[in-house]
């Protein structure tokens, strides 16, 4: 049986912590005078995958 293959888009952008998988965050690029410090503190705050999603995503990382 061949060797399951990582899928690298998803490599790129998920990184596995203890027991959470931390992803990226949209909206803090650009356009961010308009948005007030609270909001841009929230954006900038780490996020993580939602458990519905973790068995996919770690499906795609062959970490399941």
């Amino acid at each position: 049986m061949p060797k399951m293959k990582t899928n690298r888009g998803a490599l790129k952008r998920f990184k596995i912590k203890k027991n959470l998988i931390k992803r990226g965050g949209a909206f803090k690029s650009h356009i961010l005078t308009k948005k007030s410090p609270k909001r841009k503190a929230g954006i900038n705050a780490p996020h993580y995958v939602h458990s519905a999603n973790m068995d996919s995503v770690k499906a795609m990382l062959c970490k399941a």
